[in-house]
């Protein structure tokens, strides 16, 4: 947010006569960091969220418990992770369910690979009956066991004519399990054509088994790196403590549970412990390590009225603070929320998985049917038996979990990745346009600058001493409520210079502010309060002072010029570099904001911005942004106020400085934690390697069933006799869904 100053502190050479109460005035055009309203607005969370469980790629899925996507069949996951939370006890399900499925399918397989052994030595003492009998015994329980889910799944996907991966694998592996039972129950029911060496019809138990134990895998896989992803959430939640020591109105202290917490509530926060909740300091002072939040290595001091951040840790002293924001208000719960709205979220690219599985599953049922007629009709014999495990085959390589996957998983990695760099994503759109974005709109106060004015140049005339001048001028500056005012008070303070009371204090229409500081009148404001000569000699001072960005008000002490004081709001260490990284980006920088357009120019001449929209009234920003739109640009916007919130949502892609309000973040579709232009360079970055990353998922899985479908049913067999079992399909399609997985967890280390 930016500002100009009107009433008794001449900005820019400009004699403004807007004035309140003690002689500041605002014009209107912004608000400055310092006058943010003192009720600070938020957005809770949302109402659903709590205790509720919802699907990665389906958001708008919501149920109370735990259990599967109607839509997709994919495992539900928690709206919230908490920081208590053991295991996913989906994860956990499937897992036990796999591990019976390995010790009950490997004998299975070890039967059937003992007829390639030379001799067949257990088939030549057990009998092939016996054996048939043994498997349908050993793989029952893994098909109607351990993989009923999937089952449920795919009689789900019927019933809300959502067709997925769970329909394939249902109709694969029911077929094949079926089939095998007949043949053991009622081998009469075969012709002699079915049957093979010893007149025993051919079963595939195996394949049945064998299919359940990959997918199950698969599931543990995907499962387990999901929960993954939610351990950045569980990072930023450990970093709340537990309990905060309350202190009770008759002085007594008490330790509560941090839900207990209220606004208002006078909490003790001793040397070692984390601020439990956001507040202000009301007594003490001591150092707090504000590294989670701001980056920054070195401890902050914090004394009476300085705002502290729950998580944040105090260090050295006692401090006594108040809570301003407790729960799901403090700005650790709002980052919390923000990246698990930001890991659920779809990416549009999604959109195209979703339209190919509704039309790829279908068609899949339909080559595995004409697969059936065509092996059933033109085969070799037994031709049922070869058309039914083709046909199969066809079902199992061609489950779309791979495909399903390919987008929600990149974007769950990249959502954590981008937390551990202090980027936050709100949702995956974000992630996916940002790498687009041609031109970066930035506002100044706060932004680009520290948006807290300093005491930057001092001046006194021969009459006066500087420290003289300095005392009488903040002493009359302390009893106004003024940002600049502020800026002066404390920079006299810093020099260590007292101050005395004042008596008299007036607010001068179109000039300044005057009063009475230990018997001396003394006036500070614009130059129309100096009413001698000396006003000539300090005007060429304070316009060169004005050409360096800085705000100069004249002192005047007993009637007679004093000297020059000059507040300037200093630019962000770091903003020079994330200019000059934004520039090799190939990014276009434009300027937009409320200050006056010298102070603007002068910002924007030592950064090099490229362009620069001075003097915007707040509602006007958000047409400034529609503008660019219109002209064909792809806009983000960053800043960091309350009146930037509409900017910033009407950008195609909104972003918030940590440090600003929280309307801002939550109308951003990224929140740079540390205030620090330069994270837009690395979120770009990985926005670029995160499409990166899911075009080759796609790849994968287009790739992957576009030639695993035609082999699977039979297409190679004229030309080389080979087939693909069933066993092998389930095979190469969990190998499909691992290389995704694999693939995206990549992004955790991406370069950025």
């Amino acid at each position: 947010m930016n500002h100009q100053h009107c009433g008794h502190h001449d900005h820019q050479g400009h004699d403004h006569t807007g004035h309140d109460h003690h002689g500041h005035g605002q014009t209107g055009h912004e608000q400055h960091a310092h006058d943010k309203p003192a009720v600070v607005v938020t957005t809770p969370a949302t109402p659903a969220a709590a205790g509720q469980w919802t699907c990665p790629m389906h958001p708008e899925i919501l149920r109370d418990g735990p259990g599967s996507c109607p839509i997709c069949g994919m495992a539900l996951e928690p709206v919230m992770v908490s920081a208590e939370a053991g295991e996913d006890a989906e994860f956990i399900d499937m897992r036990r369910r796999f591990r019976w499925s390995v010790v009950l399918t490997l004998p299975v397989v070890l039967i059937v690979m003992a007829e390639m052994l030379p001799g067949m030595p257990l088939q030549a003492t057990v009998s092939p009956r016996l054996l048939q009998v043994l498997q349908l015994l050993l793989s029952s329980p893994v098909v109607l066991w351990a993989g009923w889910p999937f089952f449920q799944r795919g009689w789900q996907s019927v019933q809300y004519r959502s067709p997925n991966m769970f329909t394939l694998i249902a109709m694969g592996v029911g077929v094949a399990w079926l089939y095998s039972v007949i043949a053991v129950l009622v081998p009469d029911l075969f012709p002699l054509a079915f049957r093979g060496h010893g007149g025993h019809v051919g079963v595939y138990f195996e394949a049945a088994a064998v299919i359940v134990t990959l997918v199950l895998l698969g599931q543990v896989l995907e499962l387990g790196a999901r929960s993954r992803t939610g351990a950045a959430i569980r990072a930023l939640l450990g970093l709340a403590p537990k309990t905060a020591r309350r202190i009770a109105a008759d002085g007594g202290e008490q330790d509560v549970a941090l839900a207990e917490v209220q606004v208002g509530d006078r909490l003790r926060i001793r040397p070692g412990e984390k601020v439990p909740v956001d507040g202000a300091v009301v007594e003490g002072a001591s150092s707090v390590d504000e590294s989670m939040i701001s980056g920054e290595p070195l401890p902050v001091m914090k004394s009476a009225g300085d705002t502290v951040i729950g998580g944040t840790i105090n260090t050295t002293g006692t401090l006594v603070m108040q809570a301003d924001r407790v729960g799901g208000d403090t700005l650790l719960s709002q980052i919390v929320h923000m990246v698990a709205a930001a890991q659920r979220s779809r990416a549009p690219i999604q959109k195209l998985a979703d339209v190919v599985s509704a039309w790829f599953v279908p068609a899949v049922v339909i080559v595995a049917i004409l697969t059936a007629l065509a092996w059933g009709s033109f085969g070799p014999e037994p031709r049922l038996a070869y058309a039914i495990v083709n046909a199969v085959a066809v079902l199992i390589i061609a489950c779309p979990c791979a495909l399903g996957l390919a987008t929600p998983m990149s974007i769950m990695v990249a959502a954590g990745r981008g937390a551990t760099e202090g980027v936050l994503f709100r949702n995956a759109e974000a992630i996916e346009v940002l790498r687009q974005v041609d031109t970066l709109i930035v506002d100044k106060t706060g932004t680009l600058t520290e948006g807290k004015p300093k005491l930057t140049f001092v001046m006194a005339t021969a009459e006066f001493t500087e420290e003289e001048m300095l005392r009488l001028a903040a002493s009359l500056e302390r009893a106004s409520e003024h940002p600049l005012a502020e800026a002066i008070v404390r920079g006299v303070e810093e020099r260590g210079i007292e101050l005395a009371g004042v008596t008299g204090f007036d607010s001068l229409t179109g000039k300044g502010v005057s009063g009475s500081v230990d018997g001396r009148r003394v006036a500070i404001g614009n130059r129309h309060i100096i009413s001698d000569a000396g006003v000539g000699a300090l005007e060429a001072l304070a316009e060169s002072r004005r050409g360096e960005g800085e705000t100069v008000v004249y002192i005047s002490i007993d009637n007679r010029a004093a000297g020059l004081i000059g507040v300037s709001d200093p630019i962000k260490p770091s903003t020079p570099e994330a200019i000059q990284a934004l520039h090799e980006e190939g990014l276009r920088i434009v300027m937009l904001t409320g200050d006056s357009r010298t102070t603007a120019e002068v910002v924007a001449k030592k950064l090099g911005i490229d362009q620069v929209i001075a003097e915007v009234l707040p509602d006007a920003k958000a047409a400034t942004v529609r503008k660019f739109r219109a002209d064909g640009h792809i806009v983000a916007m960053a800043g960091d106020g309350i009146n930037d919130a509409p900017a910033l949502a009407e950008a195609q892609v909104g972003i918030a400085m940590g440090s600003g309000t929280d309307v801002a973040m939550e109308s951003a579709g990224i929140t740079l934690v540390k205030g620090d232009l330069r994270g837009i360079t690395r979120a770009r970055r990985l926005s670029r390697a995160t499409m990166k990353n899911i075009r080759q998922n796609l790849f994968f899985a287009f790739v992957y069933n576009a030639l695993g479908v035609p082999v699977a049913a039979g297409i190679l067999y004229p030309f080389t006799g080979m087939l693909l079992s069933p066993m092998l399909a389930a095979a190469a399609m969990s190998m499909s869904s691992v290389s995704v997985i694999a693939n995206a967890l990549r992004l955790r280390h991406a370069k950025t």
